[in-house]
């Protein structure tokens, strides 16, 4: 599966990062009109249409509004699925996911399965953080990441946790907060893609699904 990450700003590196560990990916960073709105047409460098094409999945951090247009409409029927990561407003979203295989999450770490057999695997290890802490004899031995944050996140915290609570009898109630609170000391860019949105809203909703993650994860140790 090829994964194809393009921005036309500072957003999407950490994502590469991240992705590329799990699948083929590329980055590219594009060249966006220097008004805010365009009409002529969008000239793409021939060399970045053919890697766009031959991608499964393009994840757009593009900021300007008719470059991010441009993409979704030039390429939607060329690629299996476009994820829409920097999106301003409910009428831009709207437009985007006019397409079928178009979608704008409030939030990337949300991301799960929904049918659609590409976009299910690429969820199946990038989205809404799962995470397996290995016990033995009751006491923490280490915590794999099974689903990751495209931040990265989730191993951000998972590493801080299997550090803190190595060899120990881990507080089954406490954990998983503390694992929800550590994502505070991590850089979260979510809110500034966006406009009139509330960044630290946005850090709650990434803290609560590591929490859960964490929560599942010592539940599931009990069956």
């Amino acid at each position: 599966m090829k994964i194809v990450i393009l921005t036309d700003g500072p957003y999407g590196d950490r994502a590469y990062d991240t992705i590329k560990k799990e699948f083929d990916a590329e980055f590219i960073e594009m060249e966006a009109p220097t008004d805010m709105f365009f009409d002529d047409d969008i000239e793409i460098p021939e060399e970045q249409v053919n890697t766009i094409e031959k991608a499964n999945i393009i994840i757009s951090y593009i900021s300007h509004p008719d470059l991010a247009l441009d993409i979704v409409y030039r390429f939607n029927d060329k690629v299996d699925w476009i994820i829409v990561a920097s999106w301003k407003g409910d009428g831009l979203k709207n437009q985007f996911e006019s397409k079928k295989n178009v979608s704008c999450p409030y939030i990337m770490c949300e991301l799960e399965e929904n049918g659609n057999s590409v976009y299910d695997e690429f969820v199946s290890k990038i989205g809404r953080p799962k995470v397996d802490l290995i016990l033995e004899d009751g006491k923490v031995k280490d915590v794999k990441v099974l689903r990751s944050s495209p931040c990265g996140s989730t191993s951000f915290v998972s590493e801080y946790i299997a550090e803190k609570y190595k060899d120990k009898v881990p507080d089954e109630k406490n954990l998983p907060r503390e694992a929800g609170l550590r994502i505070q000391h991590y850089p979260c860019r979510a809110g500034k893609m966006r406009l009139f949105t509330d960044e630290e809203c946005k850090k709650q909703k990434a803290s609560g699904f590591h929490q859960e993650a964490f929560e599942k994860s010592i539940n599931k140790s009990h069956q």
